[in-house]
């Protein structure tokens, strides 16, 4: 592991955290992923062997226990240290909201839909499996099956012969990230055409309260001159 050569603890906190996908792992396991393949589902673009490299890195601080699973499977979980970086997350959260802007390489339908799933509320949920599935007119070859069920719900990209209860289709990815960010009320995306959720109507209506929306909807994004203002501020000075 790289080192500051620094006591200072933000320079030695950031020798673990601050390693590229770090906080992600530790962000998906705060969501509640258990196991390897839910963490890398929400980590799209981590190669497994470093993914491997990380989470024992993790283990070896102290930041996460490993157990056994079921069929050898390996479950994660966060220790109190691991959970006390919920503050640290939440600050990035609510920072990056604020004065980062949202680019187009920023909108992947797969992840906003796999972080849709973390955030349905598990307790408004029927009795059965209910499954929803996504289409998106402007990437025509490209489907996901919100499967939502309790205790955890989930999203496939491949429909696995799932019997879809509704079908959902929205403009794009911009429309997802408007809904999940609350810039976008689900009825008036439904009213203005953005979004269109065919099939029972009592499931439909239902279906849209099942979704709480994002921790960090409520950060107010700064302003154009506010942005501008602290980006100038982050530039070198000329001298």
């Amino acid at each position: 592991m790289r080192t500051y050569g620094q006591f200072c603890p933000i320079a030695r906190t950031s020798e673990l955290i601050a390693e590229r996908w770090t906080p992600i792992i530790i962000r998906n396991l705060l969501v509640g992923c258990r196991t390897f393949t839910e963490i890398r589902q929400g980590a799209p673009g981590i190669s497994t062997a470093l993914l491997a490299q990380r989470l024992e890195a993790l283990e070896r601080h102290g930041v996460l226990e490993c157990h056994p699973g079921p069929a050898g499977r390996k479950t994660y979980r966060l220790t109190e240290k691991g959970r006390e970086l919920k503050a640290v997350c939440d600050a990035m959260g609510h920072w990056g909201a604020r004065w980062l802007e949202i680019e187009p390489h920023h909108l992947d339908p797969a992840y906003v839909l796999w972080v849709t799933t973390k955030l349905v509320d598990v307790d408004r949920l029927p009795d059965r499996t209910v499954v929803v599935r996504f289409d998106l007119r402007d990437r025509p070859d490209q489907r996901y099956w919100l499967i939502l069920r309790r205790p955890l719900p989930e999203l496939c990209t491949r429909g696995l012969g799932h019997v879809e209860d509704v079908v959902a289709t929205t403009d794009d990815t911009d429309c997802l990230v408007d809904l999940h960010l609350t810039r976008t009320a689900w009825p008036e995306a439904i009213r203005c055409g953005r979004l269109v959720l065919a099939g029972p109507p009592g499931l439909t209506r239902e279906f849209t309260t099942w979704i709480r929306p994002s921790p960090f909807a409520s950060s107010v994004p700064g302003t154009a001159a506010e942005r501008a203002s602290h980006h100038a501020s982050e530039s070198p000075d000329d001298d």
